[in-house]
């Protein structure tokens, strides 16, 4: 696969083939030293290192993949990718719309060089109407798709997605997408460009906003939405999360139905608890707000990793609301989720792994991030079979 993708949108997408054995050949720009992904070389750091191969988050998205250099402004550079483009079964990017083309490797532009190549554009606003030519990031693939208006609390401004959260879902569409177009070539030997967008993608996850707006007429910010934490559809109540004990810690407990209230009430064991008017789920959806108040003056006495063993033994749904170092550092069950590799330059680091176990073709990822060039030899020596002294040359004349 020839990959030009950054970021997680695109690049989380050729981790995820490259952990199943797809050899991606990311290509990188010598001039800007890579810098068309922004993420090189830029915090959170890994450990000590610092510098254009340090960058925590362009390691772990990159992780698994081979790197090269080519000079794009540069003719030999060109003929080197078509060379490269001959012997690929993809190509890969998410630029902006009609950098490709620009570059002079717009889709009809490999189809002259392969025909059957399979190409994945994946971008903000995708490469098609009104909007192609707006530039994006998951915050603003978020607002225009609907799902930012969907957040936050009642009465307040919308509160947002964070800035990955859509970058993510565009990542694993365009992973999917990939390998659709693979398997649709393997049966009829077709190639085809596949054009994503990613605010199409995050209009998938505003299913429930949708159908209540064209189905009931109701809009999503209204007295009592959005409801943030709280299930209101099927009905569950207490549902959220719950201050505990010592600072900045959190318990979320979900009660399904008035069988795990009267659990959850014998555990709280106080007076308000046990009162008939919180037997029943309408009343408990009714009162939330004073509900909610109430379990707070509880949570906040019990320490959230007791209290959600205690709830989970107990038969109700609980966990503690971990922060992301503690799943790393001391979580047991998620452990698998974070391998350890070897990059060349910074030595041993973890990744972020897969979320998904295969008995039969699991997924590996041994190495980090290629450095800037790391794979040249093997891929113009190897691959395209030039000789030692000509990818010297090249080298040095700034075409690698």
């Amino acid at each position: 696969m020839c990959d030009f993708t950054g970021q997680l949108a695109g690049a989380g997408a050729t981790k995820i083939l490259a952990a199943f054995g797809a050899e991606v050949i990311r290509i990188e720009d010598p001039i800007q030293q890579g810098k068309w992904d922004i993420l090189r070389g830029v915090p959170p750091w890994i450990g000590n290192a610092r510098g254009l191969e340090a960058g925590g988050a362009f390691n772990n998205h990159n992780a698994g993949k081979l790197g090269i250099t080519l000079n794009l402004r540069d003719n030999r550079a060109k003929e080197l990718l078509r060379e490269l483009v001959r012997i690929s079964d993809a190509v890969t990017e998410n630029f902006a719309s009609g950098v490709m083309e620009r570059l002079g490797f717009g889709y009809e532009d490999l189809r002259s060089i392969r025909e059957d190549i399979v190409y994945v554009s994946n971008n903000g606003f995708g490469a098609t109407g009104p909007y192609a030519a707006f530039k994006s990031w998951g915050p603003i693939a978020q607002a225009v798709s609907g799902l930012t208006y969907t957040s936050g609390l009642p009465d307040l401004p919308p509160a947002g997605w964070g800035y990955s959260f859509m970058d993510h879902t565009g990542g694993y569409y365009m992973a999917t997408a990939v390998l659709m177009a693979l398997i649709h070539r393997q049966r009829t030997g077709q190639g085809q460009w596949v054009d994503l967008a990613c605010i199409e993608a995050a209009g998938t996850l505003n299913g429930v906003a949708t159908l209540d707006a064209t189905v009931n007429q109701r809009p999503m910010r209204r007295e009592g939405m959005p409801n943030s934490n709280r299930s209101q559809s099927p009905k569950m109540s207490p549902h959220g999360i719950w201050p505990t004990k010592g600072h900045d810690n959190w318990i979320a407990i979900a009660v399904r139905d008035d069988r795990e209230w009267q659990i959850l009430s014998q555990i709280i064991g106080e007076t308000w608890s046990s009162e008939d008017r919180w037997t029943r789920i309408e009343n408990r959806v009714q009162d939330e707000d004073e509900l909610e108040e109430l379990l707070t003056t509880w949570t906040l006495n019990h320490d959230r990793q007791e209290l959600a063993q205690e709830l989970i033994n107990a038969g109700v749904p609980s966990a503690p609301v971990l922060k992301p170092q503690e799943r790393i550092e001391y979580d047991q069950r998620t452990a698998e989720l974070w391998v350890t590799v070897e990059h060349t330059e910074v030595g041993e680091c973890k990744v972020e792994g897969l979320p998904v176990r295969m008995s039969e073709t699991p997924w590996s990822i041994a190495r980090g991030a290629a450095c800037l060039g790391e794979h040249n030899q093997y891929v113009f020596g190897e691959l395209l079979g030039l000789s030692d002294e000509e990818i010297e040359t090249l080298a040095a004349e700034s075409v690698i």
